[in-house]
């Protein structure tokens, strides 16, 4: 998948999953304009930071057999919503931001599957 496609998914899944979550309050995006200023922080949050913290969790990532970048990616989905302003994007908690990361990257897998698979 190219880099604007995955920008327009994921976009696309913050504001499906926002809205999933929006009676419990759990998961707030303002706007569609804001999903994608997410998804453009996020895509470069996971260019410049991913790698460093990845390397730096190395050991424990490991001993969970990878289960640990469940973690890295709620990290990055709390980087992403401080960078982009928790009045505009914000998790209830650090567990919904948990949530979220194991939802975007399960539709991430089957869209790119989907998306190879085509080729």
């Amino acid at each position: 998948m190219g880099f604007w496609t995955r920008i327009i998914v994921n976009t696309l899944l913050f504001i499906a999953i926002a809205g999933f979550f929006s009676q419990s309050g759990g998961f707030y995006v303002a706007s569609i304009w804001m999903a994608f200023a997410a998804s453009v922080v996020l895509a470069i949050l996971n260019a410049l930071v991913k790698p460093i913290l990845f390397l730096f969790s190395l050991p424990i990532t490991v001993l969970t057999l990878g289960l640990f970048s469940i973690v890295l990616n709620a990290i990055m989905l709390q980087l992403t919503s401080y960078f982009v302003g928790s009045e505009n994007f914000h998790f209830a908690s650090f567990g919904m931001s948990m949530l979220v990361a194991v939802i975007v990257s399960a539709c991430n897998a089957i869209i790119s599957s989907h998306f190879v698979s085509r080729r």
